[in-house]
């Protein structure tokens, strides 16, 4: 589907944040002459007004009747099509898409391929992964964009030409491969645990959303993780499955990175905290090789990495204590996977935030024998943590208190370490209710820990380089 295909019928924008006035300014450049409409908050009509256009009519009720109305809705990623005014406005027939959908459909050629685009989704990992496949792909000459859900749209690069396209994906675009008509060449799963449960009504459906970048886009080559249960289990008919995380192909052997029977790297040494880290970089060389490069050679670059922010991130010692800051972790298994890396020394974990329904009993469980010194809940979802862990505390004998809010969360962490070990925020989930999302989670910790904000924020490498 071209953005052409939508000339002369009735078209509605859901949502102005930076992903919704990407869609306008891709939508405005190619339909310069038709009317659209926009669905958004009364804050964000104010800029919406300020583009000056006659063409453009703004709209603060989403209702299903009056969205029922349009032939397309291009909304914004956080919005669920599965709301009930959205379902109700399918059923009259709307067609719902987003950005990422248009992006592709402009994208594809004559058969429908994009054969310079390597998507990655999974639940966790993704960002890592994304970014960095395209610090080795620049490694490799290639003139390379990193776009998409890490903090670029990629509708604010709709113009733009690069060799390769690395494609980060949430659960909330992957079906938008498949709506654009086009066939990336490569996309790769990194693993798949139940998240953003509010947002798609259930774990099965969470699933099958983020396997449509390979059950439905059909990519022409699937990276898989084949340690993941679910991916390992997977049969893509109209793909070339291309697994790693076993002896097929690139795997770890404790921290030793090999390509199958061929040992490559020591990766002790590389920036890529934790194991699961280390992993990532096992499917970007899958791909690398997928893609034509020589991904051994490559390997070695790994080594001049910049680790994103707010991942497992070490943001400074004070008074022998060091601050990690892992606000985007927002599923227990991430949290057990960043109590890992620090298992041999004394931890505060701070956990909690919004509740969007996950189970924590298999958190509670391995704190039975994983557990930290400490552990202080906060947020929504803190009471019904605490409540599971409380009769594990007494068995496992590490202490557990709650706290109002990160400052006090922090204080009392503080407090349990004294002067040593390390104060790790890991929530294991999303900073809604208390910040706008996770980055100003982990600047707000950063603060707290008497560290500039600004020293821990920004992704690099985002853009065409």
């Amino acid at each position: 589907m071209k953005i052409a295909d939508l000339a002369g019928k009735r078209v509605a924008l859901w949502g102005w944040g930076r992903e919704g006035r990407a869609a306008y300014t891709a939508l405005r450049a190619r339909l310069p002459g038709q009317s659209l409409a926009l669905f958004c908050s009364e804050a964000e009509a104010a800029d919406a007004v300020a583009s000056n256009d006659p063409l453009l009519v703004i709209e603060h009720a989403a209702t299903g009747e009056r969205l029922g109305t349009f032939h397309m809705v291009v909304k914004s990623p956080g919005i669920s099509p599965n709301t009930p005014d959205a379902l109700e406005a399918a059923s009259h027939g709307t067609r719902f898409i987003g950005g990422t959908a248009l992006w592709f459909g402009e994208r594809a050629d004559a058969h429908g391929d994009i054969a310079n685009a390597i998507c990655v989704t999974g639940t966790k990992g993704k960002s890592t992964t994304s970014s960095l496949l395209a610090h080795l792909l620049r490694a490799g000459g290639l003139r390379t964009a990193l776009a998409g859900n890490i903090g670029l749209p990629l509708l604010e690069l709709l113009d733009d030409r690069a060799d390769a396209w690395a494609i980060e994906l949430s659960s909330y675009q992957t079906r938008d491969v498949a709506a654009s008509g086009a066939r990336p060449r490569i996309a790769i799963v990194t693993n798949l645990h139940p998240e953003h449960l509010d947002w798609h009504g259930s774990e099965a459906r969470y699933i099958a959303d983020k396997l449509a970048l390979v059950t439905e886009a059909r990519p022409h080559i699937a990276v898989l993780n084949a340690a993941d249960r679910r991916l390992a289990a997977l049969s893509l008919p109209d793909s070339e499955i291309h697994w790693y995380g076993d002896a097929r192909g690139w795997h770890l052997r404790d921290d030793a990175l090999y390509r199958a029977d061929a040992l490559v790297m020591d990766t002790t040494s590389l920036p890529l905290p934790g194991w699961h880290n280390r992993s990532n970089l096992c499917a970007v060389l899958t791909a690398l090789e997928a893609f034509g490069l020589d991904a051994a050679a490559l390997a070695a670059h790994a080594a001049t990495f910049q680790p994103l922010p707010n991942r497992l991130q070490p943001i400074g010692t004070r008074d022998g204590i060091l601050y990690v800051n892992d606000s985007i972790s927002t599923t227990p298994m991430a949290t057990l996977a960043a109590l890992a890396l620090y298992r041999d020394r004394p931890v505060a974990l701070l956990v909690g935030g919004h509740d969007r329904g996950l189970p924590w009993d298999d958190f509670a469980e391995a704190m039975r024998t994983q557990a930290p010194r400490t552990i202080v809940t906060m947020g929504q979802n803190g009471p019904r943590i605490r409540a599971l862990l409380e009769p594990v505390a007494k068995q496992a004998d590490f202490a557990l208190s709650s706290a109002s809010d990160l400052s006090d969360a922090m204080v009392q962490a503080r407090g349990a370490l004294a002067d040593d070990g390390v104060l790790l925020l890991s929530p294991g989930a999303p900073s809604f209710g208390m910040y706008r999302d996770y980055v100003a989670r982990g600047r707000h910790f950063a603060e707290l820990a008497g560290f500039d904000p600004e020293m821990i924020s920004g992704i690099s490498g985002m853009g065409i380089a």
